[in-house]
């Protein structure tokens, strides 16, 4: 079956939350490489300014913590009304995890990473889609997570906030069907290098994939839950050496 083909969204303004350091920072180095004016948002003001500093083209920067919904829908406006180009992409990708076990975790830690991690692509989502709607074209980019796809020991909050993601993407998918608008859910791998500049994120969607995953642990697991979706566990545990070579 021949994939879909969408308009080119390269030069469209680009969003990123979680823009002050790891994917999120090289998202936007490299949309901005590709002509892209770029909205950028993180907690982590310091951090922020950091990717700001490496940008050339046009870039808006501002403080943002992704759970304050009425926070991101200003930050939406404010995007709106600065844009130089019609905004194309928003990559909720802002993420936080605590390593605990369910039995002794600390429900303000617990709160914490969903709030962010699941609230933050919510909002986010809502800030943005409207916009997107009445323009007819343009994608929502969800980062999930590997955890997305499979369940974990110490991080029981984190993989549920990521299967949340995972669940209310591929439903957002749905809705927008015939729109011209695409929800797309990342699943970056936790072995995985290089994850952006290795172009999977924009290859990806430029082909139309509804689901990217980043690193050969991320595709070994999908399928890894298809073949054993109750043991897939015990198998990872004994291949995750192999792996991580």
């Amino acid at each position: 079956m021949a994939r879909r083909r969408h308009p080119s969204l390269d030069g469209r303004t680009a969003v990123i939350t979680g823009a002050g350091s790891g994917i999120g920072r090289a998202l936007a180095q490299r949309l901005a490489g590709n002509g892209s004016p770029v909205a950028i948002c993180d907690w982590d003001e310091d951090g922020l300014a950091e990717t700001a500093a490496t940008i050339s083209g046009p870039v808006l920067s501002q403080k943002l913590d992704v759970r304050d919904r009425q926070g991101q829908m200003a930050f939406a406006a404010q995007v709106r009304e600065w844009a130089p180009a019609p905004i194309g992409l928003v990559f909720n990708n802002a993420g936080v995890t605590v390593a605990q076990t369910a039995a002794a975790a600390s429900p303000e830690d617990d709160e914490w990473v969903i709030d962010v991690n699941f609230w933050g692509v919510v909002h986010g989502t809502r800030a943005y889609l409207p916009i997107l709607i009445e323009e007819g074209t343009g994608a929502i980019v969800n980062t999930s997570s590997v955890f997305g796809l499979i369940g974990y020991p110490t991080q029981s909050a984190y993989c549920a906030s990521k299967f949340a993601v995972r669940g209310y993407t591929e439903s957002l998918r749905h809705e927008l069907r015939g729109s011209g608008v695409r929800a797309i859910a990342v699943h970056p791998g936790g072995i995985a290098t290089k994850i952006v500049e290795n172009a999977r994120f924009h290859a990806g969607i430029q082909r139309g994939s509804d689901r990217i995953l980043i690193g050969p642990d991320a595709a070994f697991i999908s399928l890894l839950t298809r073949v054993a979706p109750v043991h897939y566990f015990d198998v990872f545990k004994r291949l995750e050496p192999i792996l991580r070579r």
